[in-house]
Formats: C-alpha cells, structure tokens, sequence
C-alpha cells in the first residue's frame, strides 16, 4: 500500500512540474505548483508509513517499554502538517501576485511580461 502511495505522489510531481514547466497562464502554472506539492506531502507520508504499527500514544494499553517497537514515528506526519500550511501560504501569495500583475498588465501570459528580461 505505501508503494501505491509513494507512486501516486511521484506521478503528482511529475504532473506539476510538467504543468509549470508548459504552461504559459499564470494561474494554470500556480495550480501544477500546487498539484506538486501535493504529491511531495504524499511521499512523505508513504515514506514514514510502518505496516502493523498503531499511532504515538502512551496510555496503559501500551507501555512504555514496547513502545518503540510499536509505533509509528510522528516526525514525518508533522512535517507534512507544517508543509501544508506552508503550501497554503506560498499559494496564496502566488495568487496575490498574479492578481496585482494581471492588474496592472491585464494579461496573465508570461510570454507578453517581458519588461525584466535580458
């Protein structure tokens, strides 16, 4: 199961990157970052997935002494916790700016944004 979801998120990355890398709208290049992100949350989570383990908590079912023999490592469930808020404010302001720039340049093409180029 942990092999499907680590494929999964490893075809999302592929997907996102693709998607920004061929885009030419800024907003279609802001939702494949976010399909990317996504994947990259799925791989950590299939990556700190242990078969037969039950979730980090002590109480009198299991003790302490078999605790590290059974359970799982809660470090890669809070990186993609933080890693989802972080996501959710760098998508945010992706939108932000493309909000001012369509503003201001009323297009969202980056092939007509060319005022910074070499």
């Amino acid at each position: 199961m942990a092999y499907m979801a680590m494929a999964t998120g490893f075809l999302l990355i592929l997907i996102g990157f693709y998607g920004a890398l061929t885009q030419r709208n800024l907003l279609r290049m802001i939702v494949a970052f976010t399909i990317a992100d996504s994947g990259v949350n799925l791989v950590i989570i299939a990556v700190g997935y242990m078969s037969g383990r039950t979730a980090p908590i002590l109480d009198s079912t299991l003790k302490a002494a078999d605790a590290v023999a059974r359970i799982i490592d809660p470090v890669p469930q809070a990186l993609v916790l933080t890693a989802i808020v972080i996501g959710v404010g760098v998508t945010a302001l992706m939108l932000a700016y493309a909000y001012k720039l369509f503003e201001r340049k009323r297009t969202l093409d980056i092939a007509q944004l060319t005022e910074l180029k070499w």
